[in-house]
């Protein structure tokens, strides 16, 4: 597997891949071109046999000196539990490093169940949010009307 970082042509063949590995969800209208335009640097493609089996999306933060930030990551249904999502994410981590960061952040659906327990292995802890709903806090439309979301913080080494 190779990882690499992403160029503005790999929207092309990410973006009709999105719903497809969210299971026909409507997810591509989340990740427009302009971040594979725009964040080169910190964002990656995780390739096998020449074939797109993951990716990750992230940028510094222009705000918050400390910190970084996880946009969007998806990993090929077929190659799941593979590590990919590690070597993106660890990949991520070491560019956040480098350019003297030590925060990184993201957030997730309350009702991806998957995506929370995928980060809190990775040792991102949960903020406290406004309410909780089945011990998880959460922020109330964090991302508008109905769209609550779960934010996570990591504190690198």
């Amino acid at each position: 597997m190779e990882i690499r970082s992403v160029k503005g042509s790999d929207y092309y063949v990410i973006s009709p891949l999105i719903n497809e590995w969210w299971g026909g969800r409507n997810m591509s209208d989340m990740l427009p071109k302009l971040f594979f335009d725009h964040f080169t640097q910190t964002s990656f493609i995780a390739e096998k046999d020449g074939k797109f089996v993951g990716f990750l999306i992230g940028f510094l933060s222009q705000t918050h000196a400390n910190e970084a930030y996880i946009h969007f990551v998806g990993v090929h249904p077929e190659y799941r539990k593979h590590n990919i999502g590690n070597h993106l994410y660890n990949e991520f981590f070491n560019v956040v490093k480098q350019n003297n960061r030590s925060i990184v952040r993201c957030v997730t659906s309350p009702v991806n169940k998957v995506s929370i327990a995928y980060h809190t292995k990775m040792g991102f802890e949960i903020e406290d949010g406004d309410r909780s709903v089945d011990d998880l806090s959460i922020n109330t439309e964090y991302d508008g009307p109905n769209q609550d979301r779960v934010l996570f913080v990591k504190k690198l080494d």
